[in-house]
């Protein structure tokens, strides 16, 4: 099991039984070799990385909701991130060397080995997309960028502590709508307390 919103099983319909994984209470068929490199760990999820998960790996305040962030994001950082494939983009790192904020250099060097994803110009539309139909705020190089590069790029999960806008169970709804109007994947937006190794 890769996290706790996956689950494999085997389904069956009026047609005939399968093989599947379980994603947020979705059945996907797989092929047998599909769910057998699952099984095993060799297809990996892949997770978008955004900007307050390295933020917050270095936090400082000192409120116990804030220490809790912490702890939890470095738990998920150094215990089971290798567990999944890991990506972020340049708008993370421009929003990073952008901010004002102790630690600085460590929070951007957390960075240095992740891969980054393309900002391929059909992103630029979807972010537009995004704006116009309120699913994100009036910032093109905020949420509604982060989303839309975890989309196109069909990230398994966007990974953050913005509870606001992101990982809000209260929105989804309508983003996964606006996703689907434009074709494109669904990420699940979660923090690092939804997927803690689990075993």
């Amino acid at each position: 099991m890769m996290g706790c919103a996956i689950a494999f099983g085997i389904w069956e319909s009026d047609r005939y039984l399968g093989y599947g994984v379980r994603y947020y209470g979705i059945w996907i068929t797989l092929s047998v070799l599909e769910l057998e490199l699952y099984k095993f760990n060799i297809v990996k999820s892949k997770i978008y990385i955004e900007t307050s998960i390295p933020s917050f790996y270095y936090e400082i305040r000192t409120e116990p909701d804030m220490i809790a962030r912490k702890e939890w994001t470095r738990f998920w950082w150094n215990t089971v991130r290798q567990q999944y494939e890991v990506v972020t983009s340049i708008a993370v790192l421009d929003e990073l060397n952008k901010g004002n904020f102790p630690n600085k250099e460590e929070v951007i060097e957390l960075l240095n080995d992740i891969p980054l994803i393309d900002i391929e110009p059909e992103i630029v539309e979807i972010v537009q997309t995004y704006i116009q139909n309120q699913v994100m705020p009036n910032d093109p190089l905020g949420d509604a960028l982060h989303l839309a590069l975890a989309a196109y790029h069909k990230c398994d999960f966007l990974l953050t502590w913005n509870c606001r806008h992101l990982a809000n169970a209260n929105k989804f709804g309508h983003i996964r709508r606006v996703n689907v109007m434009l074709g494109l994947y669904v990420p699940a937006l979660v923090t690092p307390l939804e997927l803690m190794d689990n075993e």
